[in-house]
């Protein structure tokens, strides 16, 4: 699903050769490691598009427990890094294949088994972008070696960018589908772009969609989706109940009318059986009276 093509603006190894003196070193574990830098995300725009990233993945994972997905937490590498306290947590990153059940401060690689994150979003601003597209992108590319990056400015519709890691270790740009969106192979997801309201803020957000372009709804989305499709059912149901009332009326009619009928035929049949004794009756008296005539006849020497 996606094209990657040699990405010409990676950044030399003189412009990172500096960040990475180190980062290989094997850390001590340090034990007074901070967790919380005490500096808010750019905006509130920048916290909700955070949230939704973390949230719809969490969403669209379902109950799997195998994947561990946070944001603007630290993420320790390296023991200089550490010291220095001078690297701030991506704004999304996802892990798969890890125990995502355990809660955690922050992604601390020696304590995970030397695992980097699989997937990162930077959710970047006209005061980060350099850094963003600079320093950070060498970092995941050389030291973290997360085999895809984003980067989205929730105030540009039309800032979204994606690398893949190539067999060749180095990122690629990721070109855009017909929509404008760009495939997430790790996850398995579309990234791509949504307009609408999330926490009462109107905005194109980053969103995550399913390879048949399906958006991948928030939990409460997924609610709303679950309470519309409940009550459909339930007027269905209603629309069933109702019309197998309508036919039962309809039954109770058309028995109604057959006893009707079948009241009247059996008045007719009464009314025809009467007639018919009257008239057995009548022949019966006719009878009678013509033997009796006939009898007085012969009484009198007359042979009819």
């Amino acid at each position: 699903m996606t094209i990657a093509k040699s990405d010409e603006t990676a950044t030399s190894p003189a412009l990172i050769e500096e960040d990475f003196e180190d980062f290989w070193e094997p850390p001590p574990p340090p034990t007074d490691l901070i967790f919380d830098d005490g500096e808010p995300l750019e905006s509130n725009r920048h916290r909700i598009a955070m949230n939704v990233l973390i949230r719809s993945l969490q969403e669209g994972y379902g109950e799997r427990d195998d994947f561990y997905t946070g944001g603007n937490m630290f993420i320790y590498f390296s023991r200089e890094q550490a010291k220095n306290r001078d690297f701030r947590g991506p704004d999304f990153f996802a892990v798969l294949n890890v125990d995502g059940s355990r809660e955690r401060q922050g992604w601390v690689i020696w304590e995970e088994e030397g695992r980097y994150p699989d997937v990162i979003v930077e959710l970047t601003s006209p005061s980060t972008a350099r850094t963003d597209k600079v320093r950070k992108k060498a970092i995941y590319e050389r030291t973290f070696r997360t085999p895809d990056y984003f980067i989205y400015d929730p105030f540009d519709a039309n800032s979204l960018q994606g690398w893949h890691l190539g067999a060749d270790q180095r990122y690629h740009s990721l070109e855009r589908n017909e929509r404008g969106w760009l495939w997430c192979e790790t996850l398995g997801y579309w990234l791509g772009t949504w307009e609408g309201t999330i926490d009462r803020e109107t905005a194109i957000w980053a969103r995550f969609y399913d390879p048949e372009g399906n958006l991948i709804p928030l939990p409460e989305e997924a609610a709303q989706e679950q309470a519309a499709a409940a009550q459909e059912q339930a007027a269905a149901a209603q629309e069933q109940a109702a019309a197998a009332q309508e036919q039962a009326a309809a039954a109770q009619e058309q028995a109604a009318a057959a006893q009707e009928q079948a009241a009247a035929a059996q008045e007719q049949a009464a009314a025809a059986q009467e007639q018919l004794n009257a008239t057995q009756q009548a022949l019966e008296a006719e009878r009678q009276r013509s033997q009796r005539l006939a009898a007085r006849l012969r009484e009198m020497g007359i042979e009819l």
